[in-house]
């Protein structure tokens, strides 16, 4: 009897962890799968998701991404860029507002710029773009970030409201090397898994906030 209880326990947790690791490698794949499309719907916005800025200077990560929301207002994607994201303890500025300026530097219209100024994680950040979304009666948008970022920015911009597909970017560091590919995939995946079992995310990790 004790053998065969330990038998089918041992089956148990043998089962658990192969379930784990389907769900683990699923997820990451995914991920993967969503880095490579690239949706551009005519939306009501472009929104930029904000990363690291130095004294209102984006950071090549971020002047990437700015780069990609460039070319895909000149294609006339959305007829406004959205930039989000707050600021760290000890700045200045706010990365929406570095990347509105660098945006409006490069050329486009003040009108066309809109900069969310909250968020330290890209929960916070999605639940106020969503809020300015409601503001304004706004429903739709192209997500620009990394490409290992995109598919947890989309649930977390559908989460807030907003119909949400991404244009991930093709340049910058992220992207770079294929280690790094391999690193921020099981970061998202780790991000991701974590969002969808508790709702929430870890600020201020790096590749995962």
């Amino acid at each position: 009897m004790g053998v065969r209880a330990g038998s089918l326990v041992g089956r148990a947790v043998g089962a658990l962890v192969l379930a784990v690791v389907l769900l683990v490698v699923s997820t990451a794949t995914a991920i993967w799968w969503t880095a490579r499309q690239d949706s551009q719907p005519t939306s009501d916005a472009i929104v930029v998701l904000g990363s690291a800025q130095y004294n209102g200077v984006p950071s090549s990560i971020f002047e990437a991404r700015l780069e990609h929301a460039l070319a895909l207002y000149a294609d006339g994607v959305a007829p406004v860029v959205v930039t989000v994201g707050g600021k760290a303890d000890g700045d200045q500025f706010t990365e929406a507002e570095s990347g509105r300026a660098y945006l409006a530097e490069a050329g486009i219209p003040e009108d066309a710029l809109l900069a969310v100024e909250e968020g330290v994680d890209t929960l916070e950040s999605m639940r106020a773009v969503g809020a300015a979304f409601d503001e304004r009666g706004w429903s739709s948008a192209v997500l620009v970030t990394d490409p290992w970022h995109a598919m947890r920015a989309e649930r977390m911009a559908e989460d807030a409201g907003i119909t949400a597909d991404s244009s991930p970017t093709r340049q910058g560091p992220a992207v770079q090397t294929r280690a790094t590919q391999f690193r921020y995939i099981l970061r998202e995946t780790a991000a991701y898994l974590l969002y969808r079992a508790t709702g929430e995310s870890i600020a201020g990790a790096p590749g995962i906030g």
